[in-house]
């Protein structure tokens, strides 16, 4: 344990792991990720810190509902309760758990973390549900003092802590309401009147090497190491800095060193023992867009499936669009054949015996070491998969020349937007993708929140024309939100659950 906390943070002074207030005022906290989110490497690396400071850690592990959590919490004694997410139905399940804390009466602090988690979420959204502390920890450094600030016994110090929390979440809400009261929003007519202008008798439209879709059954993992973007991979042991040139760098540069070094290692043993194997599930349609949805289509040109899109609806600049995924595709009205490409891919498959078995040798270091790689690993293989379809299987860049630099800064045709990401934030428009694929024949399921099970797994779609580009869709009004519900058949609250981050009103 005390090897993962030396490669997690070794900028923190070594006194203060082995003695400080964390020491003299250690407690019992309770961790967990919430109900429907499997992602859980974030929450293992503060346990981690936390158990290093002497705090008695229970994990509770993935997808736990609010009824157990605060039930393990009351028979369990604990002191604070922090809870994890990472996609962003998770949000609304943290105010959910914070409301009930209140109702039942809860005398404990509750610490929120997770990476679509943040301050202003905390403040505005989680904190007026609780009484008592609410605090949003930035990542597993900050989770030491603000652990000892709030169980400290000094009762000085907790008090002046918590007031100074509650001035900075009401400075926080009230900058919010500002910003949102300021925020220049246009009607969903108007910004359909604005979208992307594309002469769809001019733009070249290449048609797939095949329609339908393609399994790729146990991809060779050491195909996927060479795109590998490691950047991402520090990030995770909370080493701030880009690769290669964080192994230099005077700071983090030793630790990252060993732990690139130790993560090499461990690759050569995946793939010389195959510990986990990768599997993926593509495919191309035919499709043309009807406003802001995107209608797939038979061989025989019969609609059977609808992907919904989003559009932007702030205010814009002169000649500055009001995008939507939509617009990349060629409308039923110019009587264009167009095409979609959607996918699944994982390098997860046989991870639960390893992480077990590091588990169970209470082995915390490789057992994050195993997640984190098999997420890179997933990573890497969406990259590969999306440079053979651009380059050989839909074959619209076939002289493609770009490194793997070139690669991470997505300096190619074409975009892989996912669902739950900020282009196309609604996580439930996965499940039209899994229909599509039948994920679950390469072992990819989603929860009821529609994380991906693997957690080591990646989806979204293709889009070919020159001019699709990643972006924020921002925040929407309600006049696009009844729209979408209506076009979706799905009640406005539903939408509204899954959207939320999102909502201006």
């Amino acid at each position: 344990m005390k090897k993962a906390v030396a490669h997690l943070l070794p900028y923190i002074e070594e006194e203060k792991l082995r003695s400080g207030d964390a020491a003299k005022n250690a407690g019992k906290i309770l961790l967990a990720t919430v109900k429907g989110d499997v992602h859980d490497i974030g929450k293992n690396i503060v346990g981690v810190v936390l158990a290093c400071n002497n705090y008695e850690v229970i994990d509770m592990g993935v997808m736990i509902p609010a009824d157990k959590i605060l039930k393990e919490a009351k028979e369990r004694e604990v002191d604070m309760i922090g809870l994890s997410g990472l996609i962003t139905p998770s949000l609304d399940e943290m105010v959910h758990v914070a409301n009930e804390m209140k109702r039942q009466n809860f005398e404990v602090p509750l610490l929120i973390g997770g990476a679509t988690t943040s301050k202003a979420h905390t403040a505005v959204k989680i904190a007026p549900q609780y009484d008592l502390p609410v605090v949003h920890v930035l990542d597993a450094s900050r989770s030491v003092p603000v652990a000892g600030n709030l169980l400290t016994k000094d009762k000085l110090v907790r008090t002046e802590f918590f007031e100074n929390l509650k001035e900075e979440y009401s400075k926080i809400r009230i900058q919010f309401e500002q910003k949102k009261a300021h925020k220049k929003m246009i009607s969903i007519a108007e910004a359909r009147e604005n979208k992307v202008k594309i002469d769809w008798n001019t733009t070249n439209i290449v048609k797939p090497t095949f329609t339908g879709k393609k399994i790729l059954e146990d991809y060779p993992i050491a195909d996927l190491i060479p795109f590998i973007d490691w950047t991402p991979f520090f990030s995770t042991w909370e080493l701030a800095g880009k690769y290669p040139t964080i192994l230099e760098d005077k700071v983090v540069g030793v630790e990252a060193k060993k732990l690139y070094n130790d993560a090499r290692t461990m690759l050569d043993k995946i793939v010389a023992e195959n510990w986990l194997q990768a599997k993926g599930v593509f495919g191309f349609w035919k499709a043309n867009s009807d406003g802001d949805d995107i209608k797939l289509k038979n061989e025989d040109g019969k609609e059977f499936k609808t992907l919904h899109s989003l559009r932007q609806q702030g205010k814009k600049a002169a000649k500055v669009p009001n995008l939507a995924l939509a617009d990349f595709i060629a409308p039923k009205t110019s009587n264009i054949e167009d095409y979609i490409g959607a996918f699944a891919v994982t390098a997860g498959i046989g991870i639960e015996e390893h992480v077990e078995r590091f588990e169970k040798d209470h082995d915390d270091y490789n057992s994050i070491m195993i997640k984190a790689l098999a997420d890179r690993l997933a990573e890497a293989f969406a990259e590969k998969l999306h440079k053979m379809v651009r380059t050989e299987y839909w074959g619209y860049a076939k002289e493609e020349n770009i490194n793997n630099e070139g690669l991470i800064r997505e300096k190619y045709r074409g975009i892989r937007p996912a669902a739950g990401y900020p282009a196309c934030p609604d996580h439930s428009e996965k499940e039209t993708i899994f229909n599509l694929l039948k994920g679950e024949e390469i072992g990819i399921t989603l929860t009821e929140s529609f994380a991906m099970l693997p957690t080591a797994a990646v989806s979204g779609l293709y889009f070919a024309n020159e001019k699709s580009k990643y972006f924020g869709l921002g925040k929407v009004e309600k006049d696009q939100m009844e729209d979408y519900a209506k076009r979706k058949g799905k009640p406005i609250e539903e939408c509204e659950k899954w959207l939320r981050p999102n909502l201006n009103y």
